[in-house]
């Protein structure tokens, strides 16, 4: 007994140790396996302010690993959701100025890309701390935006793509705080025209002038449109289309989607009473309509971008009213949507009905849950994370091709016919999509902990983050 007794206390005085010494556990993306996280808010928040003193007082880095724009007269396919994505290819200086990339599909196509990586790794151009929350980057002019929680405030930042260095901030109050997800804002930011909009984790709208940082205008959705936040925070990047910023506060009383104008903001329209979800709107053209769809709490939906009129509606609930990965465009008149928690996924095909639309079912799997994970696709195949392991689908029949790789609950993007996969605990890895097989290729450590936020890529130069670490490496010959 007394044994027991002194094993306890030596445990129980352990933990004290650890606890003071900043050791802290949080939850995986499971919710039921504790991650060791190293040193407290206070911490993280004290390293990345002494980091960004540093680097006022430091002169100006220079570097040349800013890849080459593609010629003046290469001639890109325009972008085109419904097609192949590889063939989307945007102007150079803004390819990957919004969430996942163009058309929010998670290709990277502007260049090729390493499929052979040393076994040391990419090359890293820089890494450095940064603020918390799960969002990605977007980068437009060689800048590189992103929004962080800084003590009780959310910061929108601007980094300087080949050096990391800040260039500038714009903050608010905003303290977003949950014990099973984390704390801090989720929304990756939108660059558009000379514009970068943020969404924080409590309903803040920001618009702000991408070369000073100055707010241009400002709004909460929540408070705006008589709406709850979410359990674990709004989540859902702002979808910019035709002079308008759409976002999803979840509002009854037909707000539950609402439009700003871009300029303004001065609400343009609004749609529906769904209570919100975790996912950001896209517009895709299916069966000749082009059209803007979302995914509520309890539906997916198309709706018209000039007024918000509801085109179809196809019901997708979830346990928890957990919807948040992307839907994604699979055919001319089809996209595919996966949920976790034991839900699945469906290809949904739309189709003119007389004077209207309608929305049904193709096929239905339980072999791809995407939890707040979503899939690429490539060449007819259907690449994500089912539930922490990867996974091919068949687009055209749901059946699966392979499964295998256990990445955790952590991200990918496609590029020259390979998945860039970020792990859970952070790290890269590179696996050939293949539908034969599970082929992983390389794999290293680029940042150190919980990883869910989204890697993006531009100019050759692959970004990753998570809630302390950010860091750039060389993906391009």
């Amino acid at each position: 007994m007394r044994i027991v007794i002194g094993a306890v206390a030596a445990l129980a005085a352990g933990g004290a140790v650890a606890y003071w010494a900043g050791v802290r556990t949080e939850w995986d993306g499971t919710g039921a396996r504790p991650m060791l996280k190293y040193g407290t808010r206070d911490t993280r928040d004290e390293v990345l302010e002494q980091s960004r003193a540093v680097q006022k007082e430091s002169p100006e880095p220079v570097s040349a690993e800013i890849a080459p724009r593609p010629p003046a007269d290469a001639k890109p396919a325009a972008p085109a959701p419904q097609k192949q994505s590889e063939e989307t290819a945007p102007d150079g200086d803004t390819y990957w100025s919004d969430f996942r990339g163009p058309g929010r599909q998670g290709v990277y196509a502007q260049t090729p890309v390493l499929t052979t990586w040393p076994a040391s790794g990419l090359k890293r151009l820089w890494k450095q701390p940064v603020g918390g929350g799960y969002a990605s980057f977007v980068v437009a002019h060689n800048l590189a935006f992103t929004i962080e929680q800084r003590r009780d405030k959310e910061v929108v930042a601007a980094y300087d793509l080949a050096t990391g260095r800040e260039r500038w901030t714009n903050l608010w109050p905003g303290d977003f705080r949950e014990s099973m997800g984390g704390d801090g804002p989720r929304a990756t930011p939108v660059w558009h025209e000379g514009r970068v909009y943020a969404m924080g984790a409590e309903g803040e709208l920001r618009v702000i002038d991408a070369r000073t940082g100055a707010t241009v205008w400002r709004k909460n959705i929540l408070s705006d449109n008589g709406a709850r936040n979410l359990e674990w925070g709004m989540a859902a990047s702002p979808l910019v289309v035709d002079g308008l910023v759409v976002v999803q506060p979840g509002g009854s009383n037909g707000r539950s989607i609402v439009a700003y104008h871009k300029e303004t903001g001065e609400r343009a329209w609004s749609a529906l009473n769904d209570k919100q979800a975790y996912t950001s709107p896209v517009v895709m053209e299916l069966a000749g309509k082009r059209q803007i769809v979302a995914v509520t709490a309890e539906r997916v939906v198309g709706l018209e971008p000039a007024g918000g009129a509801l085109l179809w509606e196809y019901p997708w609930r979830t346990e928890y009213d957990v919807n948040s990965a992307q839907p994604l465009p699979v055919g001319p008149a089809s996209f595919f949507i996966s949920a976790g928690y034991g839900h699945g996924a469906s290809a949904v095909e739309v189709a003119a009905q007389g004077a209207g639309w309608q929305a049904r079912k193709v096929w239905s799997s339980n072999r791809m849950k995407n939890k707040f994970n979503s899939s690429v696709l490539h060449q007819g195949y259907l690449y994500g994370l089912d539930d922490g392991i990867l996974a091919c689908l068949d687009a055209r029949t749901g059946a699966q091709k392979w499964k295998g790789g256990r990445y955790g609950f952590g991200q990918l993007l496609l590029a020259s016919g390979h998945l860039v996969v970020i792990t859970e605990e952070g790290e890269l890895v590179l696996v050939k999509a293949s539908p034969e097989s599970h082929q992983e290729l390389a794999r290293f450590e680029a940042v150190t902990g919980k990883t869910w936020n989204n890697p993006a890529i531009s100019n050759g130069i692959l970004l990753v983050r998570n809630t302390t670490e950010m860091a750039a490496f060389r993906i391009a010959p």
